[in-house]
């Protein structure tokens, strides 16, 4: 659990994220998604070796090879938007 504050502010202002990320983890539809994107990077050869490449969504729903790096950030990005 995070720690506690006096604030109420957003669940990430308060420290709640990595207790609210867990139970997200846990979910079933969170473990399939999960269960099928490592499949894919096994599929393609890049799981584990180490070149940094992830497996990516495209908004048509096809997946892509790309820089983990970048594929992770983006997800920052429009967090930090909203």
């Amino acid at each position: 659990m995070g720690r506690p504050t006096k604030n109420k502010g957003a669940k990430y202002a308060n420290g709640n994220y990595k207790s609210y990320q867990k139970k997200l983890d846990a979910t079933p539809k969170q473990r399939k998604k999960r269960a099928a994107l490592n499949a894919e990077n096994r599929k393609r050869g890049t799981y584990g070796n180490g070149d940094g490449k992830d497996v990516s969504h495209k908004t048509d729903g096809s997946t892509v090879l790309e820089s983990m790096k970048i594929n992770r950030a983006r997800v920052g990005k429009k967090r930090k938007k909203a």
